[in-house]
């Protein structure tokens, strides 16, 4: 993204506002020192994903619904606003022109590569910014097929808007269920109330010694040791490089099964399998720096402490586990994806 300005350097923007506006009854509100920190040169992080759906995307529909359901949110209908005395940013509320966030390109429907298309168009988002002149978001309509969909919509959303957890609660609160068009969608809770059961005085002292090894590793690392060279790090000026989005369907069912097998979550097995993969690419593609190996053995370590912190009493011997269980139902092959990078 463009990181030649920094804070500093962001001129005032000219607003127009509606008083009789409910959200204007209160002053302009600050950004946090988080969403501050993405517009500084060199952190100008966008969120850029993609859904794609079963039928033909209808605009009219599109911009319909979204009138009603996100532009209600502050930070979708508000400029970010630098105060020229004290360089403060704050959220200024606007009026907000739905032409200018969904976009819809005009797509020859004959293309030869439509999934490549997609992954270019993306691609491409990534390369440019968002005019602070409105809100820090767009909606691209892509009616074209692809192997997955019929239509795909791909979103961007500045960092500062928000996390991925709370943009993808607001993307549920914008949704209906089928059944009934004016009921928001359910979600399954779990049935156990805590995440990790405590079952006898040996579970607490195996957390607390997990615990502790992990702040002496963490403390260890940032006083002795440096990120390992491999052809993963990022150098300097790597986020005004072009960026490239490749994409794989993955089974669920598949998923589930390892999931159930060795009794922790979807994370924890999507975590494994992609860092199990990453490493087989590295080493296939760059044995020469002998950093495979490296990356491997840091990165399992990691998840091994993330799943015994998820369940340390149900899975004492995770690292061996879900070495094997991967290896023995193949679901290795979903990110053979990354060979085409």
């Amino acid at each position: 993204m463009d990181s030649s300005q920094g804070l500093k350097s962001l001129k005032q923007i000219k607003t127009t506002t509606t008083k009789d506006d409910p959200r204007f009854k209160e002053e302009d509100q600050p950004l946090s020192p988080m969403a501050r920190l993405f517009h500084e040169p060199g952190s100008n992080v966008y969120i850029i994903s993609m859904l794609g759906c079963k039928t033909k995307i209808r605009p009219d529909v599109v911009k319909q619904n979204l009138v009603h359901s996100l532009f209600r949110h502050p930070r979708f209908s508000s400029l970010q606003v630098t105060d020229n005395k004290t360089g403060d940013i704050k959220w200024v509320p606007t009026n907000v022109n739905i032409d200018n966030h969904v976009i819809v390109p005009e797509i020859d429907p004959n293309i030869e590569f439509p999934d490549k298309f997609v992954e270019d168009y993306m691609s491409n988002l990534s390369r440019s910014s968002i005019d602070r002149s409105k809100p820090l978001w767009d909606l691209h309509l892509l009616n074209i097929k692809t192997t997955d969909a019929e239509g795909t919509g791909v979103f961007r959303f500045h960092h500062s808007l928000g996390d991925g957890l709370s943009l993808m609660t607001l993307f549920l609160a914008c949704t209906r269920q089928s059944s009934d068009t004016e009921a928001l969608p359910t979600l399954p809770v779990s049935k156990d109330t805590a995440y990790i059961k405590v079952t006898s005085l040996w579970s607490v002292l195996e957390i607390l010694w997990n615990s502790i090894v992990a702040v002496m590793m963490f403390v260890f690392t940032v006083l002795f040791l440096k990120d390992t060279e491999t052809p993963l790090k990022g150098s300097v000026g790597v986020e005004n490089r072009p960026r490239r989005f490749v994409r794989k369907s993955v089974s669920l069912a598949d998923i589930k099964v390892v999931k159930n097998a060795m009794n922790v979550t979807l994370n924890d097995v999507v975590l494994g399998v992609t860092q199990a993969g990453l490493s087989r690419y590295l080493n296939r593609r760059y044995s020469e720096f002998r950093c495979a190996l490296t990356l491997f053995k840091k990165e399992m370590c990691l998840l091994y402490t993330n799943c015994r912190q998820s369940n340390p009493t149900l899975f004492p011997n995770g690292f061996l586990r879900l070495r094997r269980t991967v290896a023995r139902l193949k679901v290795i092959a979903c990110v053979i994806a990354l060979t085409y990078i």
